[in-house]
């Protein structure tokens, strides 16, 4: 309840507290929980009828309302001094015996709540740490009603919290792409897809999962802003446990997970796994293994940005930029590439289960099982380092734009603000009426030949970039065209 306002007062009539601007079926239960915790605290139930009025109206009740309803009632009843209370923000989920829960989504609350002009905020002490990483939020930690209502008649309650120091930081690095042998194309694809923010597509039997692990280390840090609002995502999730770092995030759902869990909920509002991977990594292991639905479901992610969800009388919309990492064997079988038996048709149906993402993949590359004496490849910081120089360049011809990444930049504006050598123009046309690319495969190769042209260092992609971009969309599956 980011949004939401209670307003309480006390009217002469029969003894209760009624409250407004909640589903009838989900006040019945708050109420039958706050109650018994009010008397278990040792305070009196009101006397008095008290009205709490919810603004605006909710369609769906949040337990973290608990606190703020049960306070805002005893100061209406004249139990607590309403002037205590007033500038305020109380958050928590009330247990039958006082207890103050933790609950879920404290950080994006707190954020509201500083944004709103409020400071201080009242939370369970189990999410004060996480409350406290909010700049200017004044955090009161707090442990059980009773406490609340002795502290607020004494007017003694204060901030308690004590800053424990930073957390933990992890390296970019704790997983190094010298650790995967061999693979040379693999790790080249990788390095253009995080200069230039284009998605991924590895086939084949080899550490695909090793390389997408890999793929959060090489790309820029995650800027202040954006590093809030992955925090705010995960909190929202019920992950409190990452804090705003640099780190780009990596989900990696389940082929077994559900829409909810890959997509978000609206009943729950939660975010998926899609919005747990915005501004980092979503790599789908074994792609074709996800239900269809789920497949087409996220091409609206990687088009717009964003998951908009409906249902229950409301819409809610979560943050979903983030890099995509397929993974495919080449048949749907366990056994071994030398050892499957698998029709040509039946390997002709597994992929085409991910023709519709596929369309909008512009790199692609074989997976090997590589030989593990084979000597190291570049550790993640030298390929980071030519990551993050290529991305300076984009963003430096991209300022007066509103895009970050070449990926970002929309078909026509490639032809018209960024054109490419005439060389390379030749080639890639070239390509287009040998039926090798479509159209829109036209518009990903001209991204990539930017992105290999900004990793090169030179001022606009030449013929060799729009020959490598070609050779990156081809893959590993050769003169197939899309």
């Amino acid at each position: 309840m980011t949004c939401a306002d209670t307003h309480a007062g006390a009217a002469p009539g029969e003894a209760g507290v009624h409250v407004v601007g909640l589903p009838e079926l989900s006040v019945w239960p708050a109420r039958a929980r706050i109650r018994a915790a009010i008397c278990n605290s040792g305070t009196p139930w009101p006397d008095t009828q008290v009205t709490v009025t919810v603004t605006p109206a909710l369609p769906i009740y949040n337990a973290a309302a608990d606190l703020a309803l049960a306070v805002a009632a005893l100061a209406a009843a004249g139990l607590i001094p309403p002037e205590r209370i007033t500038g305020r923000v109380f958050l928590g989920e009330l247990a039958l015996d006082g207890q103050i829960r933790p609950i879920r989504g404290v950080l994006p609350m707190v954020a509201a709540a500083v944004r709103a002009g409020i400071s201080t905020v009242v939370v369970p002490a189990a999410c004060a740490r996480e409350a406290a990483q909010v700049p200017g939020a004044v955090v009161i930690p707090v442990t059980r009603l009773g406490d609340v209502v002795d502290d607020l008649r004494r007017g003694t309650l204060r901030n308690h919290h004590h800053d424990h120091g930073p957390e933990f930081a992890p390296s970019p690095f704790a997983v190094d792409l010298a650790d995967v042998p061999g693979n040379p194309a693999a790790r080249r694809a990788l390095e253009v897809c995080a200069a230039g923010g284009h998605h991924l597509f590895l086939s084949g039997d080899g550490p695909a999962t090793m390389l997408a692990e890999r793929l959060p280390g090489i790309l820029p840090p995650l800027t202040d802003q954006a590093a809030r609002q992955v925090a705010e995502i995960y909190s929202l999730a019920g992950h409190p446990g990452r804090a705003p770092g640099i780190t780009p995030p990596l989900s990696a759902p389940h082929h077994t997970s559900t829409a909810a869990a890959i997509f978000g909920s609206v009943a729950g509002n939660r975010p998926g796994a899609v919005s747990l991977a915005h501004r980092g990594v979503l790599h789908l292991a074994d792609a074709p293994e996800f239900a269809r639905p789920a497949l087409d479901g996220l091409c609206r992610p990687l088009d717009s940005g964003q998951v908009h969800l409906t249902g229950l009388g409301r819409s809610v919309r979560y943050p979903a930029r983030f890099t995509l990492v397929l993974g495919a064997r080449p048949c749907p079988c366990p056994e071994r590439r030398e050892e499957c038996a698998c029709m040509p048709e039946v390997k002709r149906r597994y992929r085409a289960r991910l023709a519709l993402l596929l369309s909008r993949v512009a790199v692609r590359a074989p997976v090997e099982q590589g030989d593990t004496l084979a000597r190291a490849g570049e550790p993640s910081a030298t390929v980071a380092a030519r990551v993050l120089d290529a991305r300076d360049r984009a963003a430096h011809r991209l300022a007066d734009t509103p895009w970050r990444t070449n990926a970002e930049i929309p078909a026509p504006n490639l032809r018209t603000r960024f054109p490419v050598s005439p060389e390379a123009a030749e080639l890639l046309r070239s390509a287009t009426n040998a039926g090798l690319v479509t159209a829109d495969g036209l518009s990903r190769l001209l991204r990539v030949a930017w992105t290999l042209a900004d990793l090169r260092g030179v001022d606009r992609p030449q013929a060799d970039d729009a020959a490598g971009a070609l050779d990156l969309w081809k893959g590993a599956d050769g003169d197939a065209a899309r």
